[in-house]
């Protein structure tokens, strides 16, 4: 039977050593997924240098797929230490460094109103928080 399917591994800390990730070409890996959320250029070089010996070590192709982080979104201060939105309401995000508030807070990506459109999903504190753009006026 042909599959038709790839089998993708991400690497990281448990797959830090050559023999396991021959291991992991011989059960069939096809990518291997680097996150760059974690860890550092080294970790990164190490692990490709792994990849690329198991890879002419069992004479299978294994490709490398570099998932790099996106932009964070984080917000900033709240007057009352923390706020609860329910869905459907609305909240002004600004790059204004401000307290926040429930209508309104800060945040540090001081580029989110150059780089969301309306319609948008946003995803806040590592994806915790999931807000759609209605509009984008100024740098808010």
């Amino acid at each position: 039977m042909t599959r038709r399917g790839k089998i993708v591994c991400t690497l990281g800390p448990a797959t830090a050593s050559e023999e396991m990730v021959k291991a992991l070409v011989d059960a069939g890996m096809d990518v291997a997924r680097l996150n760059f959320s974690h860890g550092d250029y080294a970790d990164h070089e190490a692990a490709y240098a792994r990849v690329r010996k198991a890879s002419d070590a069992t004479g299978r192709a294994v490709g490398i797929l570099a998932d790099l982080q996106g932009p964070k979104i984080r917000l900033g201060r709240f007057a009352e230490g923390s706020t609860e939105w329910v869905n459907g309401e609305t909240v002004r995000i600004t790059v204004e460094d401000c307290i926040g508030t429930h209508d309104r807070v800060s945040t540090t990506y001081k580029q989110l109103a150059r780089d969301a459109q309306p319609g948008d999903r946003l995803l806040v504190d590592d994806g915790n928080l999931a807000l759609i753009v209605e509009h984008i006026d100024g740098d808010d």
